[in-house]
This record gives C-alpha cells, sequence and structure tokens, in this order.
C-alpha cells in the first residue's frame, strides 16, 4: 500500500509537470534554502523526536511536530551550506554554475524522512510567492539513520535519484539489486563489525552483551557483529532492544538485563538518541563494572559526552570515522544570525540555545521581554563546542559527499575532470536527469583539499577506515581521545593498531576481563554444560598420556601437569640393577662352579670315582653347565640384534650338549651294570665312540633347528607398550614362535627320555649307581622347565628375561648339584673311599 501511495504521489507531480495539473496539498515542511542553477537536497534529523499526534479525521491532519532540537546535527546543515557556498566561489569547479540547496527535518523519523523525500523529488516548487519555482534537486544528501535511509533509497531509488548519505552504516544499503542510486561517505556497518569483531578478539574477551535499537541500524549491526565474533569463538550473552520512544518501563528491563548477567563487556549498536535515555537509567541505577563497546553513532556525540555520564561509561571503547579539521568553517559558523533570513528554518531554536535569549523580528510581538535579545547579541567570542572545528567526523562525512555531487556534475557537464581546461559545457543545465547524475557519482574519483581520496567501490561504499576512541576525562571534561586505528588492507584483509598504554579503562589500569568460564588450565579439556553457551563450560581433566586432550606420540606420555609430552621410560633388564647385579652374580658364580668341578675332574681323573661315572662324558657335560651358566649373561643388558639371535640360539645349543651329555652318562651306567654280569656284551657296544656319537647327534639336530630359526625368522629387538602406559619395554621378539617352542620342545623331549631311563635304573648298587643323582636332576630339571611356560607368558617386562634366566640357572644348577656335588664331596672330603675296592664292593655282595 505505502508503494502504491508512493507511486500514486509521484505520478501525480509528473502530471503536475507536463500538464499544469494542481496538487490537492503538500507538506507543510520548513526548510533552509538557498537557490542555485543546480539544486542539492539535504534531509537531517535537526529534530531528533516527533511528537505524537491523533488524527480525528474530521479535519485535514496538522503539520508534523518534532521536539529534541539537536546542536550536532544542526552543525551539519551548516556544513553543507559552507560548503556549497565555497564551491560556488571556486572558479575550477563548476564555473560559472551556481549549485543550490533545500535542507529539510526528518525528526529522525521513517515516516518524516520520506515526507521530506517526497517533497524534495517533487520537482519544480514555488516555495515564495512572486519567486521563480526551484528546479528539482539533481542529489539528495540523506540522511543519518539506516531506517530513514532505507526508506529513501527505496523509494526514490526507483527513479534513479542519487542519494549520498553521510552516516547511514547498515550493510543492508550494500545491497545495489536494492538500492542502486545509494551511496555513503561513512564505512558500511560489515566494516565497523569487523573492527569490533577484531577489538574484542585483540583483549580476549569471549562472554559479552549486546545492546541494539530496534530499528534496522541496530538489528543489522547486531545481526553482523555477532557473525563476526563467533569464528573467534566470542558469545553473546544478551541482546538488549531499547529504542528513544520506548517506556520508561521497557529501559529498566534493558537495565535489569544488565544487572543480572554475569558480563563485563556490553556492545552498544545504537544511535545516540535511542541510547540516551538507557545511559541516564545506568548511571541512576549506579551500575559502574560494565567496560562498554561503542558504536560510531554514540562514542563521539557531544550530549552524552559529560562528567555525570562519564561515572558509568567512562573508558567506553568504539570505532568513528578519521577526523578532519576545516579551519575556514569557523567564521561561517560564528556569522550564523536569524536576522539576516527570516525565512531560515531551525536558526531561531539555534540562536537561543546559543545566545539565551529568543530573537524577535520586525513585526512580531514579544511575550516576555527579558527573553527578547537585544539584537547586539554574536558569537564571535563563543567558546562553545559547536565551534570547535579541529575534530570534525560526520561533518566532515556532509562535506565529502557535497564535494562528491559537485565532481560528478561538473565532469557530467563539462565532460571533462576537475583541474581540466574547460571550454564550455557539453550538456544544458535543464537536460541533466538524475540517472545522469548516478553513472557519474559512481565513477567520481579525486583528491580534496585535505589529501583524501574520495571515491566509492562498486557497492557506493568508500573505503574503510576508523579511528579507535577512548573515553577519558581530563580537567573536569570528557575528551574523546584517539588509542588505535583500523584499515582495510590489500586482499580484502585488515589491520588494528592500538596503543593499549594510553587506553584508560573502566576497571582502572587493567584490561577488563569477561569470561563465562575460566579458560582450561593445561590437561584438562572443555565439557559443555548443557543448555549454556559453549563459551560456558567445565574443565575436566584430559586422559592419560594426553597433553591438552591430544594424545601424544606412541613413544611419549603425558607429564604429571598434562601440558607437555615426554619420552616414556625405557625398560629393559640392566648390569645396574639389583635384580641383573644379582642374576649376574649367581651366573658367574654356576660359571666358577662348573670350571673348578672340571679342574677337579681332569686333576683327579684317574681315581676310581671319576672312572667310575666315565670322565669324558663327565668334562664335557661340566663344560656345556659352564656355557649354561654363561648363557644368561646374553639375556641381561639392551637388546640389539645378535644379542637376540644370540641368546635364545646358545640357550638351545647348550642345554642341548648338556642332556646330551647326561642321556649318554644315563645309557652308560644302564650298560655297564648290565656288562657286570659274566657274558654280557653291551660295554662293547656302547664305547667311547657310540658315546661321542649320541652327544654329536642329539647335539647336532638342536644346531640344525636353530640354523633353520636364524635363516627364516630370527628374533629381533623389539619396543613392547602393552605393559605400561609410561613405560616401553626393550625385548627380544622371538621372531619364530613356531621355531622357539620346538627349541624348547627338543630340550625337554631329550629330559624325558634321561629321566624316564634314570628312572629305570634307579635300584642299581649304591656306589656304583648315578642314576639315582640323575633322576633327581632330571625331575628338577623337568619341574623348572614345566613351571617356566606359565610364568615366562605371564610376566610382564623385564620380569620375563628374569624368569627365564632363573630358569636357565635353576635347571643348570640341579644339574650341577645333583650330579657332581657327592663326587667332590668323596674326592675332596672323604678321600679314603675313592677306591675300586669301595666302588666294586656292594656290587659284588649284590652279585653274590
Amino acid at each position: 500500500m505505502l508503494a502504491r501511495a508512493i507511486l500514486l504521489y509521484l505520478s501525480i507531480l509528473h502530471f503536475d509537470a507536463a500538464f499544469g495539473c494542481k496538487l490537492f496539498g503538500r507538506f507543510d515542511m520548513p526548510s533552509l534554502l538557498k537557490r542555485g542553477d543546480i539544486m542539492i537536497g539535504g534531509i537531517f534529523p535537526v529534530f531528533n523526536k516527533e511528537l505524537a499526534s491523533i488524527s480525528t479525521f474530521e479535519q485535514e491532519p496538522s503539520g508534523v511536530k518534532c521536539a529534541g532540537f539537536d546542536l550536532r546535527v544542526f552543525r551539519w546543515t551548516q556544513v553543507l551550506a559552507f560548503a556549497i557556498e565555497e564551491i560556488n566561489k571556486d572558479p575550477t569547479l563548476l564555473p560559472n554554475i551556481s549549485l543550490g540547496y533545500r535542507i529539510l527535518n526528518s525528526c529522525a523519523s521513517p515516516t518524516n524522512t520520506l515526507r521530506a523525500a517526497l517533497t524534495l523529488a517533487g520537482g519544480k516548487e514555488d516555495t515564495d510567492p512572486g519567486m521563480s519555482c526551484l528546479p528539482a534537486i539533481s542529489a539528495l544528501i540523506a540522511e543519518s539513520g539506516s531506517s530513514q535511509s532505507l526508506a529513501v533509497a527505496g523509494t526514490l531509488g526507483s527513479f534513479q535519484v542519487p542519494i549520498v548519505s553521510y552516516f547511514s552504516t547498515c550493510a543492508c544499503l550494500s545491497d545495489r539489486s536494492k538500492y542502486p542510486t545509494f551511496f555513503r561517505t561513512i564505512p558500511s556497518d560489515y566494516f565497523q563489525a569487523k573492527a569490533l569483531a577484531a577489538l574484542v578478539k585483540r583483549f580476549r574477551w569471549r562472554w559479552i552483551g549486546a545492546i541494539q535499537s530496534d530499528n534496522d541500524y541496530g538489528r543489522q549491526g547486531v545481526i553482523a557483529f555477532r557473525k563476526e565474533v563467533e569464528k573467534f569463538g566470542v558469545c553473546i550473552a544478551f541482546v538488549g532492544t531499547i529504542l528513544r520512544t520506548y517506556s520508561i518501563e521497557k529501559v529498566k528491563a534493558v537495565v535489569e538485563m544488565i544487572k543480572q548477567s554475569s558480563v563485563k563487556v556490553v556492545l552498544a549498536f545504537v544511535p545516540e538518541g535511542d541510547f540516551y535515555p538507557l545511559m541516564t537509567e545506568v548511571v541512576k541505577q549506579n551500575i559502574t563494572g560494565i567496560q562498554w563497546i561503542a558504536s560510531e553513532a554514540w562514542i563521539t556525540a557531544p550530549r552524552p559526552s559529560t562528567p555525570e555520564i562519564y561515572k558509568a561509561f567512562g573508558g567506553a571503547l568504539g570505532f568513528v570515522v578519521q577526523k578532519m579539521a576545516i579551519p575556514k568553517l569557523k567564521p561561517f559558523l560564528t556569522g550564523i544570525n536569524p536576522y539576516e533570513d527570516a525565512s531560515a528554518a531551525f536558526v531561531r531554536e539555534f540562536w537561543k540555545i546559543m545566545v539565551g535569549c529568543k530573537a524577535v523580528l520586525p513585526r512580531e510581538q514579544a511575550v516576555e521581554s527579558h527573553e527578547v535579545c537585544t539584537g547586539n547579541e554574536t558569537l564571535m567570542n563563543s567558546q562553545d563546542v559547536f565551534f570547535n572545528v579541529s575534530q570534525l567526523r560526520v561533518s566532515y562525512n556532509v562535506y565529502k559527499a557535497v564535494y562528491a555531487i559537485a565532481h560528478a556534475l561538473h565532469h557530467l557537464i563539462f565532460c571533462k575532470a576537475v583541474g581540466e581546461k574547460t571550454a564550455r559545457p557539453c550538456l544544458n543545465i535543464a537536460d541533466i536527469q538524475p540517472k545522469q547524475v548516478t553513472d557519474h557519482l559512481q565513477r567520481v574519483s579525486f583528491k580534496n583539499q585535505f589529501g583524501d581520496y574520495v571515491f566509492f567501490d562498486e557497492n557506493g561504499d568508500p573505503p574503510a577506515s576508523y579511528d579507535l576512541i577512548n573515553w577519558q576525562l581530563k580537567d573536569g571534561q570528557v575528551q574523546h581521545v584517539t588509542v588505535g586505528h583500523f584499515a582495510s588492507t590489500v586482499n580484502s584483509n585488515y589491520e588494528l593498531s592500538i596503543q593499549e598504554g594510553d587506553i584508560v579503562w573502566r576497571t582502572g589500569k587493567m584490561v577488563p576481563i569477561s569470561l563465562c568460564s575460566v579458560e582450561c588450565p593445561p590437561g584438562t579439556r572443555k565439557a559443555q554444560i548443557k543448555g549454556k553457551p559453549i563459551c560456558c563450560f567445565d574443565c575436566i581433566p584430559c586422559a592419560d598420556g594426553a597433553v591438552d586432550c591430544t594424545p601424544c606420540p606412541k613413544e611419549f606420555w603425558s607429564n604429571e601437569r598434562r601440558d607437555k609430552c615426554i619420552p616414556k621410560t625405557i625398560e629393559f633388564l640392566t648390569y645396574h640393577e639389583p635384580m641383573g647385579i644379582a642374576l649376574t652374580v649367581v651366573s658367574l658364580l654356576g660359571a666358577s662352579l662348573s670350571m673348578t668341578t672340571m679342574l677337579i675332574f681332569i686333576c683327579y681323573r684317574n681315581t676310581p670315582v671319576i672312572k667310575a661315572s666315565n670322565s669324558e662324558l663327565s668334562i664335557f657335560l661340566l663344560f656345556s653347565l659352564f656355557l649354561c651358566f654363561l648363557c644368561p649373561l646374553t639375556f641381561i643388558g639392551r637388546p640389539t640384534v645378535w644379542t637376540c639371535m644370540l641368546r635364545h640360539t646358545a640357550f638351545g645349543v647348550t642345554f642341548a650338549l648338556c642332556i646330551s651329555c647326561v642321556l649318554g652318562k644315563t645309557i652308560v651306567v644302564v650298560t655297564a651294570f648290565k656288562a657286570s654280569f659274566p657274558g654280557s656284551k653291551v660295554a662293547g657296544k656302547f664305547g667311547p665312540t657310540q658315546q661321542r656319537v649320541i652327544v654329536c647327534t642329539c647335539t647336532l639336530i638342536q644346531i640344525l633347528i636353530c640354523v633353520l630359526w636364524l635363516n627364516l625368522n630370527p628374533p629381533f629387538p623389539a619396543m613392547v607398550f602393552r605393559y605400561s602406559n609410561k613405560k616401553i619395554i626393550l625385548e627380544c621378539n622371538t621372531g619364530s614362535e613356531a621355531a622357539f617352542y620346538a627349541v624348547l620342545g627338543y630340550v625337554g623331549f631329550l629330559s624325558i627320555i634321561c629321566l624316564i631311563l634314570a628312572f629305570l635304573a634307579r635300584k642299581l648298587p649304591d656306589n656304583f649307581n648315578e642314576a639315582k643323582f640323575i633322576t633327581f636332576s632330571m625331575l628338577i630339571f623337568c619341574a623348572v622347565w614345566v613351571t617356566f611356560i606359565p610364568a615366562y607368558v605371564s610376566s610382564p617386562g623385564k620380569f620375563t628375561v628374569a624368569v627365564e634366566i632363573f630358569a636357565i640357572l635353576s635347571s643348570a644348577f640341579s644339574l650341577l648339584v645333583s650330579i657332581f656335588a657327592p663326587k667332590c664331596y668323596i674326592i675332596l672330603v672323604k678321600p679314603e673311599k675313592n677306591t675300586k675296592k669301595h666302588v666294586l664292593g656292594k656290587v659284588l655282595n649284590r652279585g653274590q
């Protein structure tokens, strides 16, 4: 319906211009006016609040009434007038062509802004009786609020009227498909959102609140900001909504929301007029522990920049467009006088605020004489901040907007850029169409007198550049101190620089901390709290073996704090530890006893006891036991390829040799007893040669098994992780389990044969009989190796090696002690029994 009404209104204007039709009526809107060959329109919220009125529908509605005169905005209107006056005096820019302007008030209302836009775009209008009609505007400078600009751009864009905004920042206005004629001299909120997000990231704030105005500026700004900060893991705790027309109850509800939250940082993406009621309520309730982040709409506004508001908002940070000084503007501002132009709108309100009295023109009657100005008042010596032209920001945007339109018109009319020699216009002023101005405005690019490059990108936006402002109290006055800068760079990147030492924080010199949950210490991980944002979490310890809950590499383990991966302890049986020392001592003791016994047998080889026990096989057996006792030494120490191959094969061969000798001795005992009976020929069939053959044959079979093992799948050193998370066990992998158990099985096979034969010969005569000692030793031997297998399988780490060494030493000692201890006892302690008579005495008695 609104669109149809607008089209109908513009159609009527068109018919009026073409056929002389008259309008039913016009909006009665006071204006600041200066006639010119080419007119530029301006819409500003000089009054910041529209007063509500009730229509009775019984008579024509009265004009719109507004309140809240805004000095800051009034200065913007004067900057427009000053810039046009400056251009008209410039002989190189639009020579011989005068620019005029018509400025209307929007009351910061989208509805009234639309009224003003339709009034300005309505074509020729006779504003003064007896004066020629004003030409239609060629361009429009509007508006400060994004919602107002959306209304204007959406309406006039279809008619190709170029619109240049000086303070509307909503990123939605960059949509060329919807707003093809919209330009602005202030960066889009798309860039401001990136700047604010970079600020939040810089100070590691993760838990913040947001206040938005209930219009397109606030809603779109907070949406863009949320989108940016969520990339950094920042959470918005709450979003409060306010508007200047809201009741005090709604404002207090937002204040209560701030008080109930745990956030210490709050973003206010709100125009100053909408935010001021909330600011006063925050001060009233003495909420002083918040670090405020401001949008550009209020951070440098003069009305809230007071010591009273500073009590709660001191230290506020916010981005604003760059400032600029326009020195020639001050004389123009101080020259404002209500007596020069009686019809000039807004000037009397300005004068009353500045001078403190009401200007009464001739033919007007004063109500109260003490409020009437004398006419001698002047602004020349005023020290009001209104006349401070050294730090202009939005005013400078208005200034650039006027010059951008002037440069576009110059290029359109003269077909040459400013500065090039111009002869005559290439286009009649009366033939200027708004679409042509839009096209040239898109291509405008120039360097102004202050050294700034003015141009628009494909979306009608200027390059992004902001100053970071900090509220500081100096000499009892709130100062807007620049403490940083944010600017776009090449490749769509952005650069933020901050002088942190210059910042005054709300909490003092320390950077405020705003976190829902404190960062988890090293060695813990975040656990999301159900029903709360991702910034709110509990910290639970990481699993063992992980740093920041990322598993360490296989060879590493986490330290106690779980903040560093450290190498695992490498464990193997060493010569330096007590167990290794004990086993080494026992091994060497056994080897020494074997060697000593062998020397005794060599020295006493001609005595009857040694002759009766087969000295050759006994010496072979003692030598093999000597090797068996040395074999455990290969099991101690860091495993290598050679020691792994040696330890198992040496063990298998030496024990095969040992048991082969025992088997030979057992057979000798049996055959010797049978040979003691008359007519027996068994001893002749099992002489020394046969004994050597059986020993060599049995040993050779084991050697063949070991050779095959080493060739096909030999043992190798390996790191084992399964026994402990914090240790790496170095051990020898058998390579082939089948070969390993074949070696053990063969030794076991020989042992069982020996045990059977010795058991069968256990009742032979005592003095001649070794069978009972061999039986006893083989029983111990077999018992050791039967129990070895389960102990070997179940023992962890280096204890596996210790069990194997223990089995070797136990079985070797059983053979050495059981077989040779009785003989050494007779040789060394009871030499009187070491006689042939004693050895054969019981044999003869039992034979008889």
